[in-house]
Parts: structure tokens; sequence; C-alpha cells
């Protein structure tokens, strides 16, 4: 009689010298089972008691001037201000600028609304990028949290979620305000369309259809609370890459933000900084964030580039701007002009 028929278990099945193994153990060399994960219980009643917050329209700027030779920030003050709860997508070809702008963000908040939580945390990134992020964001009291390109998509992943469970936290439990300024949309959708075992509905560009939920559950989780506090979230999204995949992502996300600024290769191309594409850039709701008298004269400063090319626009912009100290000034002049 074979052993698997007097024992009814295969060898295989046993510890040694014959005992049984523990239920649920495997024989060496088997895949170790893993248990599920489960949420912390403070975690998941943060998350259901910010997704019941009253989530209102932006109507409170953070204002991002600060020296007059801090041009890039000058120019989003106008062109695209962030409010508080904002949902911001900066449309970024390579080489544009982007990570430089997002630091000053991150300075420029910290220095007009030193109240505000500011975390930066960036996803896939080259580890030399994160160390410059970490050394010029030292002493502004920003927190950087990254996860470089040499870590395993499993840790993209964690540290995303880590990073918007404790906002959410500081919103509905202290009612902060808080910002997260993340690098990038494109790569974080990258690590969640990486951990997909089974395929679902593939998409152009080989990317799962399931991969966007949570990056949109991310970046749709800013918003700015009836009750107190809020979230802002402002995020990159990476396109002319050559990557169809890119393309897709952008694509995925055109749209559900209610602030976008699009950088130009052509504007960096010429070593032309800030490269912002005015035209295709805004705030919805901008009368929101502005005093009357300034949200018109911005309007007459959009009209009146607006019919001007992109290069020629910005560098008609920037000349402009440096005549002056304050947007103030520089809005006042144009409305006296006019």
């Amino acid at each position: 009689m074979s052993r698997r028929s007097r024992r009814g278990r295969p060898p295989s099945a046993r510890g040694p010298e014959g005992s049984r193994r523990p239920e649920g153990q495997r024989p060496p060399g088997g895949p170790r089972p893993q248990p599920a994960p489960r949420p912390h219980p403070a975690s998941s009643a943060a998350a259901t008691a910010f997704e019941k917050l009253t989530a209102i329209q932006p109507n409170e700027r953070l204002r991002l001037e600060t020296a007059s030779s801090e041009l890039s920030m000058r120019v989003m003050d106008m062109f695209t201000p962030i409010g508080k709860g904002q949902r911001g997508l900066i449309v970024a070809p390579p080489r544009t600028g982007k990570t430089m702008l997002l630091q000053q963000i991150a300075r420029a908040v910290l220095a007009n609304h030193g109240d505000v939580a500011v975390i930066v945390l960036l996803v896939d990134e080259r580890p030399e990028e994160v160390t410059d992020f970490r050394m010029m964001l030292a002493k502004t009291g920003a927190e950087v949290v990254a996860s470089s390109n040499d870590n395993p998509w499993a840790r993209h992943i964690e540290i995303t979620e880590e990073v918007l469970d404790r906002a959410k936290r500081m919103v509905v439990e202290e009612k902060r305000d808080v910002l997260i300024l993340f690098d990038s949309l494109t790569r974080m959708t990258r690590a969640y369309n990486n951990q997909l075992t089974s395929r679902g509905r593939t998409m152009s560009g080989g990317i799962d259809s399931r991969a966007f939920l949570m990056p949109r559950a991310f970046f749709g989780a800013a918003r700015k609370a009836e009750e107190g506090g809020s979230l802002t979230i402002v995020g990159t999204a990476l396109v002319d890459t050559g990557s169809r995949m890119d393309q897709i992502i952008f694509e995925e996300f055109k749209g559900t933000g209610n602030m976008e600024l699009h950088l130009s290769r052509e504007l960096a191309d010429r070593r032309i900084f800030p490269s912002f594409d005015l035209l295709r850039s805004g705030t919805r709701h901008e009368e929101l964030l502005f005093a009357e008298e300034e949200l018109r004269r911005i309007q007459l400063l959009r009209r009146a580039l607006a019919s001007r090319k992109p290069v020629e626009a910005m560098e008609l912009l920037l000349e402009r701007l440096r005549l002056t100290n304050t947007n103030a000034e520089f809005l006042k002049g144009l409305g006296e002009r006019s």
C-alpha cells in the first residue's frame, strides 16, 4: 500500500519525521502564504470621515508671489492661481522645468502661508533628483517623501497610499490645510499597472484600465471642506516622451483637475523660463480667487496676449514684469495704459 493511501496525505504534506505540517503551511520551496493587508482602524475611520466632508469650490488663494525676481510664481499667481482645495495638473514635456517649478511652489507657499502643511511626493524619480529636492527644501519646512526608481513598484504604491492617508487624517482630525506636490501621475499609474497580476481590459499602449483606479482616487481627493481644512493636490503628467502609455495616461487625466498649467517644449528649447503656454493654461472659477478689479485687469492682459504666438506672448510678459516689483504694480500700470 502506498504511503498516500495509508495516511491519506502525500509525503510532501508532512513535516520532518512524518509529523503533520500545521494547517496552511507550505512545503519547503513552496510559496509562503501572505495575509491580506488590513487597513489600520484609525486610517479607515479617517478615510470614511474625509469622504463625508462637504466639498466646495476653492475660494481662498494660496499666494505664490514672493520676490520680484521669482517670475514663475508671479506668472502663476495671475494665470493659474492655486486655491486651497485646488486639483492642479502640470502638463510637462521632458526638460521643460517641472522639477524646479515644484520646488518653487513649495517654497512660495511656505513663505506666504506658514500654517499650510506641504508634502512633496516623488514616485519613481531619479535618486539624484530626490537628493536635489531634499537639499533645496531642507530649511523650508516642506516634507519630502520619495521612492526612487531603484525601488520596486510595490514601494512606490506604499508611499503613495501612506501620504494620502496621512493628509486625509490631517484634514479630518486637525482641520489643517494640506498641499501635496507630486511627480508624477504618469509614473504613479505605471506602478499600479505593474502590480496587476491578472489582466483586465487592456487599453492602447498596454495599460490595464484598472490601473487608473487608485491614481484617480488620489487626484480626486483634493477638495476644500466646508467644515474646515483643505487638501490641495498639484501633480505633473508627462507628455511627448515617445511612450504611447504615457500619452494614454495623460488623456485619461486631462480635464479631471480644476487647474491646468501647460509647459512648452518650444519655449524651453529657446531657454525661455518659465516655459508656460499661457493660452492653454488656466484655473476654473478663477473669479473666486481674485478681487473684482484684479480679475478685470488679468482678463484684459489675457486678451492682449491671446493674439500673439506662445513664444512672443511669454517674452513680452516677462519683459514687462521685470520692470515692476510686484504683480499689483504691474496690473495697476496695465489698467492705466488701457
